[in-house]
């Protein structure tokens, strides 16, 4: 009995299998069948970036066979197969996983449909951050707007199309000028969710401010083409930072495309700062 393969990191030891992710994390405990392919039937355990996989024997959890009448067949197909039908075999799955605080929990067959696959999930209350504030700042990073509870889409609109914005002249890859304008936006989570909100109490709040930027045209190395340049973006602000130095941060920086780096040159503050 061989082992089965589960990423690019295994270290295989008779049937068994162990490996290690660098990236995702989870805790899993899953009993697989083989599919259409005929892979073999595993046992897995998952903690954290570690996997540990067992091949088990097929007759331990069948998948579900389904007899299926072949309509599309030609006369040929059938005359050479000698039969007008063919089984459509579906993996089954028990056992369940934890990652990034969503359970999901796997009772049956696996079809990649949600409609008629046997899985159920839900994210952990108690794992989740809440978004409790959205608030514009203006020039001098002053307050300038919060959104209210339970206000809908047009509240923010029009917020935004009223906060003032810096406005500044680049030059793009190619050598086009363009600009930009820049608006402060500043988001806020509590941790907890539902019934457990009280665990802020118990840790810190995360707040994000970051630059929000409108291109006045396209830019990038795929503008002009069928997918489009990118015409707006946000970073990440720093403390302390405001318009004029997160927008040069911005610029100093290379950006990636789908199919290559390139970078774009700060060239001045326009100098009126107008709502847009």
């Amino acid at each position: 009995m061989h082992a089965a393969r589960w990423s690019d990191h295994d270290h295989y030891f008779g049937p068994f299998t162990f490996a290690f992710g660098d990236h995702y994390r989870t805790i899993a405990v899953c009993l697989r069948s083989s599919d259409d392919e005929d892979r073999d039937a595993t046992f897995r355990i998952s903690i954290g970036r570690f996997s540990f996989l067992s091949v088990v024997p097929k007759w331990l959890i069948k998948p579900e066979r389904k007899r299926v009448q072949a309509h599309y067949w030609s006369a040929e197909t059938i005359e050479r197969m000698g039969r007008d039908w063919y089984w459509e075999i579906t993996p089954r799955e028990y056992g369940f996983s934890i990652s990034e605080g969503h359970l999901s929990i796997a009772f049956g067959r696996m079809t990649l449909d949600s409609s008629t696959e046997q899985r159920w999930g839900c994210f952990l209350p108690w794992t989740q951050w809440r978004h409790v504030r959205h608030s514009l700042y203006g020039m001098n990073g002053e307050h300038f707007w919060t959104e209210p509870k339970g206000s809908k889409w047009d509240a923010y609109r029009a917020a935004k199309q009223e906060c003032p914005r810096a406005v500044f002249a680049f030059e793009d890859f190619d050598g086009e000028k363009l600009t930009a304008a820049t608006m402060i936006e500043e988001r806020e989570w509590k941790f907890g969710e539902g019934w457990f909100k009280w665990l802020c109490l118990f840790r810190r709040r995360k707040i994000s401010r970051s630059l929000n930027i409108e291109f006045s045209g396209e830019t990038g190395p795929e503008k002009g083409s069928w997918k489009g340049g990118t015409t707006g973006t946000s970073i990440e602000m720093r403390p302390g930072e405001l318009h004029e130095d997160a927008f040069r941060r911005y610029c100093d920086e290379q950006h990636r495309s789908k199919y290559r780096k390139y970078s774009v040159k700060f060239l001045s503050r326009v100098s009126e700062v107008t709502p847009v």
